[in-house]
């Protein structure tokens, strides 16, 4: 059991983290091996985030302190918290991606350790979102992708055109 000195300096941490984070993801870290976690950490600080595990109750007194209004008491697990510094878009990725190569026991379902993904919340927006809402954000390709795709449908007629031009000017000639 922990003393109040070190509730106390856990709950520091997390005013520390949340203060400069612009989104939070809430995951279920029971069964999740210790080297997961490490490596967890590692990937996240990549993306700029941080993953603290926290009691719910301290956690929520912090989130109350900085009028967030997260309902911890709805997750009946160990919650682990992810601290994005650059908003939950960016993070939703890394952690989708995580908890998706974990393995799976045997017999257990193939999305067992997605579901370990609770929820969300967007401090920008004050918007909560589910476990599901996250998994979708997380499913999503990066920006990067997306702008390709959309050249690549913006380029296609206009290749197309030029290719029947083409042709046409090839019939004209011979």
């Amino acid at each position: 059991m922990k003393t109040k000195q070190q509730k106390q300096e856990e709950m520091q941490a997390a005013r520390q983290l949340l203060e400069k984070s612009k989104g939070l993801i809430f995951t279920d870290v029971t069964r999740v091996a210790a080297e997961d976690i490490r490596r967890f950490r590692r990937d996240l600080a990549k993306s700029q985030a941080d993953f603290l595990v926290i009691k719910k109750r301290l956690l929520g007194i912090v989130l109350k302190e900085n009028g967030i209004d997260a309902d911890l008491g709805q997750f009946k697990t160990s919650v682990g918290t992810v601290f994005a510094h650059e908003g939950l878009e960016n993070i939703a990725a890394p952690a989708f991606g995580f908890f998706s190569k974990l393995e799976v026991p045997e017999g257990g379902a193939k999305d067992m350790w997605v579901k370990h993904l609770l929820g969300g919340y967007d401090i920008a927006k004050k918007e909560s979102f589910d476990g599901a809402q996250v998994v979708y954000i997380g499913k999503l390709p990066p920006r990067e992708v997306v702008l390709a795709q959309l050249l690549g449908m913006f380029a296609a007629p206009i290749r197309s055109f030029l290719y029947v031009l083409d042709q046409k000017s090839k019939q004209a000639q011979g």
